[in-house]
């Protein structure tokens, strides 16, 4: 494809106009990774875009690297204090889960639509992991909020997962190329990879860490190009040295985001807005890449296969991985809703379709599908399956902002205003707040921002911003949820 003015200008305009329908659509429920999807599809060579692109290379490509960044961003925002006690949950999620997930699919696709062997098992491993990019999207964006250390899990398995499902795919991609091929023969590269992945993630996420401290750039705006160029470095390094990519760079941006370094809030918010970036372009392109009537055409299979997935395989494998866990039925539960497919399944189902083997268009196709459906399914349902199981927790701060702020305060904080608050219906000036200790900067309220005053009243569901120090902060957090406070003796880890 030629880049001219013209091709500028129409990207300009599809990015400008996925934001726009983004704002809209997300007052409705629907995941903005859907809107964007959908707009490349729209803008494609059977939209009224009548964009003609069909270069899987160029797709493929574009992912894996879009792909990094996204996990390099999910990784600096990564607690490793929420994240620690999931560990082995998330493990187990991340390869037992994958797996099974690939064999009950897999068998499912064989015997009741009858693809072969190899191809059903090919279609269960694309589809096997859950998606870092729509996790992380979905859960931050839409500000849902669970109970314990759930939030952490889901996002710790999606950032994880994405080495067995790439191992399964390209061993039963070899198997399909090359007859001779064994999958236990790949066993031995698949603990190489994810290993050296992760021991490149963390010593390069301690050596990046140093590095900012160290460097002492004279002109700021270096440590962004240089935080970008780390990123493809540290995928770039680990795949030469026959380990796993996007582990490492996952596992290098939470060791990078839980070390303090020089400008750390400028390129974390930096990396936040560059995986968006990222996210918007991909989704993008892969809308492009489709043909509408195509995915029509597999509509039956594809619903079949998703239902399966949804319904019986996800919840089954989450189970039968987490058997031993300590994690309630309930949430249990909530971890099989929450698998997300996305752009990781579609990204790896163009490694049929450049290999170059039989059926791999109808593979593409099922398996964009599949994921669709698993966006619009799962990812608008999020918050009402959360709060029927009652994992959902409406006393969690909705966001941390990064702003500097003077003196001892601390970043700005956005709570919200339970219904059931006391706060409901005072003024501000009526809630005693202490003088240069708690500073409300800002209240939204039905999506508009309110500047606040003494006079201004409070009302349910209120989203207010708040400055203060940590002891302050814990006092606000304590009149914000008195009617609940049995459940919430200690102020979360938020607050620490």
């Amino acid at each position: 494809m030629i880049f001219n003015e013209a091709s500028f200008l129409g990207v300009a305009v599809l990015l400008i106009l996925c934001v726009l329908a983004s704002k809209a659509t997300g007052r409705l429920g629907i995941p903005t990774l859907v809107v964007f999807l959908c707009i490349g599809m729209l803008a494609g060579s059977e939209g009224p875009g009548r964009i003609e692109f069909n270069d899987t290379h160029s797709t493929q490509s574009l992912g894996i690297l879009a792909l990094a960044y996204i996990l390099f961003s999910g990784g600096l925002d990564t607690k490793w204090n929420s994240v620690k006690p999931v560990i082995k949950e998330g493990f187990a999620l991340a390869t037992f889960g994958v797996l099974f997930t690939c064999l009950f699919v897999g068998s499912f696709i064989h015997y009741i639509l009858g693809f072969t062997l190899l191809e059903s098992f090919l279609v269960g491993a694309i589809i096997s992991s859950t998606d870092a990019g729509a996790v992380f999207t979905v859960l931050r964006s839409r500000n849902i909020h669970l109970k314990g250390n759930l939030k952490p899990l889901l996002e710790l398995e999606s950032g994880s997962n994405d080495p067995m499902a790439v191992f399964l795919t390209t061993a039963f991609l070899q198997m399909m190329l090359i007859p001779s091929f064994k999958l236990p023969d790949m066993i031995p590269l698949l603990f190489q990879q994810m290993l050296t992945g992760a021991l490149v993630g963390y010593v390069l996420g301690i050596s990046i860490s140093w590095l900012f401290n160290k460097i002492k750039l004279h002109i700021e705006g270096l440590y962004i190009v240089l935080s970008i160029a780390l990123v493809i470095f540290i995928y770039s390094l680990t795949q030469s040295l026959k380990g796993n990519g996007f582990l490492a760079v996952y596992i290098s941006g939470v060791v990078l985001g839980n070390h303090n370094f020089v400008f750390k809030k400028s390129l974390t918010l930096l990396h936040d807005g560059l995986s968006w970036l990222m996210q918007s372009v991909m989704f993008l392109t892969l809308g492009l890449l489709v043909y509408p009537s195509q995915i029509l055409d597999v509509a039956g299979e594809g619903m079949l296969i998703a239902s399966f997935m949804i319904i019986i395989a996800r919840p089954l494998s989450v189970h039968l991985a987490l058997a031993f866990s300590k994690l309630s039925f309930k949430e249990k539960a909530l971890v099989s809703w929450v698998g997300l497919r996305g752009s990781v399944p579609v990204i790896m189902a163009t490694y049929p379709l450049v290999a170059g083997i039989d059926r791999a268009g109808l593979i593409f196709n099922i398996v964009f599908f599949v994921a669709l459906s698993s966006l619009i399914i799962q990812g608008t349902t999020i918050p009402i399956v959360s709060k029927w199981l009652n994992v959902h927790d409406p006393f969690a701060p909705l966001k941390r902002n990064y702003s500097s702020t003077p003196g001892h305060l601390k970043d700005i904080v956005t709570v919200e205003i339970p219904r059931n608050s006391p706060l409901v219906d005072k003024t501000i000036i009526d809630l005693g707040l202490p003088h240069n200790k708690v500073l409300i900067v800002g209240i939204e309220r039905n999506g508009e921002v309110i500047i606040p005053r003494g006079s201004t009243t409070l009302e349910r569901e209120d989203k207010i911003s708040i400055m203060a120090d940590d002891e302050s902060l814990a006092n606000f957090y304590e009149m914000l949820c008195a009617p609940k406070m049995e459940h919430h003796k200690n102020p979360p880890d938020y607050l620490h």
